[in-house]
C-alpha cells in the first residue's frame, strides 16, 4: 500500500481511531465557533476601505454663529494641513459637501445653517500612501478633538469615511419613536450618554435641534402707517441690517445671466455685542428710516421684539416622530459595542419604564418602553450598519440554505440514499473551521483587525460546491472498485482516497492561488481568506473526516456476506 493509503487504512481498521477522527473534528468545529464570543475573530458587514478623500462635519449648538463655526473649521484645518499625505482641503461653510457617495443618505444636503460645516479631505493616491485612509481617521480623531472641542462649548467633530459597501447614516443607529417629544428628547440624550461610556463608540450624536431662545422681529403695521413708512421699507433694512439683500443686477456679456449685487453691512456694523434683548434694541435705535416727510424715524419705534423659543426640526419615519441618535465604531465590530449599550439602557431605563424585548426578526435588538406611571410607550429600535449587517447575513443564510436543500436533492436522486448525500453535506459544511481559524490566523498579518465579513460568507458558499466535488470524487471512486473490482470496503475507501488525494490537493492548490490576489484587499480580502482557508480545511475534511463516515455507513455496502465481503468479489491481495 501506498503511504496515505496505508495510513487511510489503518483509521478505517481501528475502532478508537475512527472514534478519534470524530471527535478530533467534532472538537475543531465547536472550537472555532467559539472563537466568536471569546473575540478572537469578529465579525463586521464590511472592513475599513482605503480611500482618497473622507470628510470631517463640524456641527457648533444650534443657534451658533458663523464667526464660532468658523474657529472650529480653522482649528481643525491647522491639524490637518500639516498631514504630508493630505493633498488639499476644501471647507463648505454653513452647508454640506456637494452630494457624494456618504452624503447621499447623511443629510448632507439638508445642510443650510451657520452652526455646520463640512471639510473634504483629498489625500495622496491610496496604491502609493502606506497608512490607509480608515487608519489615518482613527488616528488623528482624538488629536482633533482635543484641541478643537472645547473652543465652542457643545460642538460635535465627525470622521466620515467613504463607505466600502451600501452607506448608511452611521455604524450604529439608534431610533428613539414616540409621540410625548420632551420624553423622546430626554430618552435620546440619556442613549447618548450611554454610548458615550460604551467602549469602542466615537461620533456619537443625536440628531436633534437644541431648543434655545430667540427674538422675533414684528413690524408693528398700525405705527409704520401712522410713521409715514411702509412695511416693506421696514422690511428691507431689517434685512439689509442683518442678512444683507440684491439691490440692483448687473450684465456682463460672459455670463449669460444677470450678476446679482449683493449689498450688506460690515461686520461690525451687524454684530451685537452681546446676545440680549437690550443690545438688539440699540441696535434697532441706530438704524433710521426716512419718511414720505424727510423725517428720521428710528426703526427701534416701529419694530416690536419679542422673545421666543425656536422651532427644532420634525422627523419622522413610518409616520411614527423620532429622533436619532448615532455613533461610529472605533476600527471594532459594531455587534460588540451595540450588545453592551443595550445591557447598559436595558439596567438605566428599568428604573421608569416597563421594557419588553423584541422577537427574534431582523430587530431582534429592538426595545419596547412603557413609562410606569403615565402608560406612554416608546420604541428603540437600531438602524444603521447593523440593520444591513442582519439583513445581509439573514438573505446569505437564506440562500446558504437554499443552496444545501437544491444539492441535497440532487444528490438524493443521484445516490438514492439519505446517508450518502448527508455524508457529501457534513464535509462540506466543516469547511467552515477552515474559515474561521483563518481569519483568525490574518489577524496576525495585518496591522489592523481582519473581520469575518459579508464577503467572507460569499466565500464559504462558493466552497460548497468545491468541497462537495472532493467528497464526489471518493464516494464514486470506492463505489466503482467494490462494484467492478469486488474490493473490499475498506481497502476500496483506503485506495480511493489515496488515488484522488492527487487531483483534489491540485484543484485546492489553484484555488489557493487564484484567490492570493484577493487576500489583500480591503474589501473582499475576506472573501480571498475564505477561499484559501476553507479549502484547506475542506482538503483534510475530505481525505480524513469522510472516508471515516463512509466506511461507517451501510449506505455504502454492496451485498456484503458475513465476512464483510462481495458474495461475488474476486480475492485481491496486495
Amino acid at each position: 500500500m501506498k503511504g496515505l493509503e496505508k495510513f487511510i487504512y489503518g483509521i478505517l481498521s481501528s475502532k478508537s481511531k475512527k472514534m478519534l477522527v470524530i471527535v478530533l473534528t467534532a472538537a475543531a468545529f465547536f472550537l472555532s465557533l467559539m472563537m466568536f464570543p471569546t473575540k478572537m475573530v469578529l465579525a463586521k458587514m464590511l472592513p475599513g476601505k482605503s480611500d482618497n478623500t473622507f470628510s470631517v462635519y463640524v456641527d457648533t449648538p444650534t443657534g451658533s454663529s458663523i464667526e464660532q463655526t468658523d474657529k472650529v473649521n480653522q482649528c481643525v484645518i491647522d491639524i490637518l494641513k500639516d498631514e504630508k499625505e493630505i493633498m488639499n482641503l476644501e471647507l463648505f461653510r454653513g452647508q454640506g459637501i456637494p452630494l457624494d457617495y456618504a452624503g447621499l443618505v447623511k443629510g448632507a444636503a439638508m445642510k443650510s445653517t451657520e452652526n455646520v460645516s463640512e471639510i473634504s479631505v483629498n489625500l495622496t493616491d491610496k496604491h502609493t500612501r502606506a497608512e490607509p485612509s480608515f487608519l489615518m481617521t482613527q488616528r488623528l480623531r482624538p488629536i482633533v478633538k482635543k484641541k478643537c472641542l472645547p473652543l465652542v462649548k457643545g460642538t460635535n467633530i465627525k470622521f466620515v469615511e467613504q463607505p466600502a459597501g451600501p452607506p448608511t447614516l452611521a455604524s450604529i443607529v439608534l431610533e428613539v419613536h414616540g409621540e410625548n417629544l420632551k420624553k423622546v428628547r430626554d430618552i435620546s440624550v440619556r442613549v447618548a450618554n450611554i454610548f458615550a461610556k460604551t467602549e469602542g463608540l466615537v461620533d456619537i450624536d443625536v440628531m436633534m435641534d437644541d431648543i434655545f431662545d430667540k427674538f422675533e422681529l414684528i413690524p408693528d403695521k398700525e405705527k409704520v402707517a401712522r410713521s409715514g413708512l411702509s412695511v416693506e421699507q421696514v422690511n428691507n433694512i431689517l434685512y439689509l441690517a442683518f442678512e444683507g439683500m440684491v439691490i440692483a443686477h448687473k450684465n456682463s456679456k460672459d455670463v449669460p445671466d444677470q450678476i446679482p449685487i449683493f449689498l450688506i453691512l460690515q461686520k461690525e456694523s451687524k454684530t451685537l455685542n452681546g446676545r440680549n434683548e437690550n443690545e438688539l434694541r440699540s441696535k434697532l435705535s441706530s438704524l433710521n428710516l426716512m419718511n414720505m416727510k424727510g423725517m428720521m424715524v428710528p426703526l427701534s419705534e416701529v419694530v416690536t421684539i419679542r422673545k421666543v423659543k425656536s422651532s427644532p426640526m420634525i422627523m419622522h419615519k413610518d409616520l411614527s416622530r423620532m429622533v436619532n441618535v448615532v455613533a461610529e465604531t472605533d476600527m471594532v465590530s459594531q455587534v460588540y459595542p451595540l450588545l453592551d449599550a443595550r445591557e447598559k439602557m436595558i439596567e438605566a431605563f428599568s428604573k421608569d419604564y416597563e421594557i419588553e424585548k423584541a422577537g427574534f426578526t431582523t430587530y431582534m435588538f429592538d426595545l419596547y418602553l412603557t413609562d410606569k406611571k403615565t402608560g406612554e410607550k416608546f420604541l428603540l429600535r437600531w438602524d444603521g450598519e447593523m440593520k444591513v449587517t442582519l439583513d445581509t447575513f439573514r438573505d446569505l443564510g437564506g440562500a446558504f440554505i437554499a443552496a444545501l436543500v437544491l444539492i441535497f436533492l440532487l444528490l438524493v436522486i443521484y445516490y438514492k440514499s439519505f446517508a450518502i448525500s448527508g455524508i457529501i453535506l457534513l464535509g462540506s459544511f466543516l469547511s467552515l473551521i477552515g474559515v474561521i481559524v483563518g481569519h483568525w490566523v490574518a489577524n496576525f498579518f495585518t496591522s489592523e483587525t481582519f473581520f469575518l465579513t459579508a464577503t467572507s460568507l460569499i466565500g464559504f458558499i462558493a466552497l460548497m460546491g468545491i468541497s462537495s466535488r472532493n467528497s464526489l470524487l471518493l464516494i464514486d471512486f470506492a463505489k466503482s472498485l467494490m462494484e467492478y473490482h469486488g474490493m473490499d470496503k475498506k481497502e476500496a475507501i483506503a485506495t480511493a482516497t489515496a488515488t484522488r488525494a492527487k487531483p483534489i490537493a491540485l484543484t485546492a492548490v489553484a484555488i489557493i492561488l487564484g484567490s492570493a490576489l484577493l487576500a489583500s484587499d480591503p474589501v473582499f480580502g475576506g472573501l480571498g481568506v475564505a477561499l484559501i482557508s476553507g479549502t484547506v480545511a475542506a482538503v483534510f475534511v475530505s481525505l480524513i473526516f469522510v472516508p471515516v463516515l463512509m466506511h461507517n455507513s451501510k449506505a455504502m455496502d454492496f451485498h456484503l456476506d458475513e465476512h464483510g465481503k462481495r458474495k461475488d468479489s474476486i480475492s485481491i491481495t496486495k
